[in-house]
């Protein structure tokens, strides 16, 4: 569960090239998937040297001279397709098509290219549905047109609108779908970092409000308190213990101001939970026990709950690969248990930073902390007991002044 920082911003450099990062592999790369997940398609080509045997010339010196030419050309407009930003990148599909039709009176194979480049325009394409099936319809009747004329037959040409049609629409409503999601998460981002400013500024007010006054009083009682040590040494130990009453009254309430930022109800981290994992696709359910919600939780112990839960979650939405995730809270005598299950990618724990925060201020409050990975998934399991140990101990303390 340690902490993973991706670069989001900028692609890697693959194979020499880098990607835009608006580009289709630098998208890829942003969400998590493999470079190879979208060049594996490129092995759909394989078609420019199976379909000679289904001609009437075959596999002669024509086909492989212009196969020869035409092929690491087309394999250089894949890869700018993939890399290019989305102002540049059709005009490689533009290309792919037409350079099909310009060998289609040589080249048979050359279809290929022509569905290569239709299925990418889809791909690339930002435009509405119904605006991609027109282009595919038009260029399917301009090949068919072009192909009739130079003697091909409609057995060779028949399967042509079908492929096109039914893999560049698949392509493209993906590729929309893709983008949609993307704009969702940015949009649940920006909201994120905006509530944060905003909860920051309200911080800053706050502390100026509250230190602002009181610093002031504290430097002016200091300054008259060194220039009454010469002639009035009582006064000036008045002032200077004037100085520190307003220093530990200032302490207190920094201290209150503290302990209400820091502290998190469960309510408000589920909601934060359940947006969170959702967003990301992952299906999260709670069970909050009656004796749980109705049990008025001391504030320190709810706080911790409720960090131990955005451990939890945070770590499950970033490293575990899950579908499903399900939180339940329950009341187990006088120890509040709570249990976070994933079916994620489980295997071995790597504490970080945070999940080791959290099981320190579990152990303080007297309870304790295990995290397993498996097979079927990740287990966060945290006991705290409804009475802190500091509580506990200082019951024991009264008591044992008042014997």
């Amino acid at each position: 569960m340690s902490a993973q920082t991706p670069d989001d911003a900028h692609p890697r450099p693959i194979a020499g090239l880098r990607p835009a990062p608006d580009s289709v592999l630098g998208m890829a790369l942003r969400q998590g998937r493999p470079a190879w997940s979208e060049g594996i398609h490129a092995l759909w080509s394989v078609w420019v040297f199976v379909v000679p045997m289904f001609s009437l010339r075959g596999y002669d010196l024509r086909w492989l001279m212009l196969t020869l030419l035409s092929y690491p050309v087309f394999l250089a407009l894949f890869v700018g397709a993939l890399v290019l930003p989305p102002r540049r990148a059709p005009w490689c599909a533009a290309a792919m098509i037409a350079m099909c039709l310009a060998m289609l009176p040589w080249y048979v194979s050359g279809l290929s290219y022509f569905v290569f480049g239709c299925v990418f325009l889809g791909t690339l394409s930002r435009g509405s549905v119904w605006r991609y099936a027109l282009a595919l319809a038009a260029l399917n009747a301009v090949l068919l047109v072009w192909a009739r004329l130079l003697g091909y037959p409609w057995t060779a040409l028949a399967w042509m609108p079908l492929t096109t049609g039914v893999i560049g629409m698949l392509v493209h409503v993906d590729r929309l779908r893709h983008a949609q999601d993307a704009a969702l998460r940015l949009s649940h981002d920006e909201v994120r970092r905006l509530a944060a400013v905003a909860e920051r500024e309200r911080i800053g007010r706050d502390l100026h409000d509250l230190l602002g006054h009181t610093l002031s009083m504290v430097a002016l009682k200091a300054d008259l308190a060194s220039r009454l040590v010469a002639r009035d040494p009582a006064g000036a130990q008045r002032e200077i213990g004037e100085v520190g009453g307003i220093a530990r009254d200032a302490l207190a309430q920094v201290r209150q101001a503290v302990s209400g930022i820091r502290a998190a109800g469960l309510a408000a981290e589920l909601a934060s939970s359940r947006l969170l994992l959702e967003t990301d696709g992952v299906a999260f359910d709670y069970v909050l026990d009656k004796h749980v919600a109705g049990a008025g939780l001391p504030p320190e112990v709810e706080t911790t709950l409720a960090m131990t839960l955005r451990e939890a979650v945070t770590n499950l939405q970033r490293h575990a690969g899950a579908h499903a995730a399900r939180a339940t809270f329950s009341r187990e005598g006088d120890t509040i248990r709570l249990q976070v299950i994933d079916d994620g990618r489980g295997g071995a724990i790597v504490p970080g930073n945070g999940l080791s925060g959290v099981r320190e201020r579990i152990e303080a409050l007297g309870g304790v902390l295990h995290v397993e990975g498996g097979p079927e998934g990740t287990r966060v399991d945290a006991r705290i007991p409804l009475q802190p140990a500091s509580a506990r101990s200082a019951g024991t303390r009264l008591r044992a002044g008042a014997c």
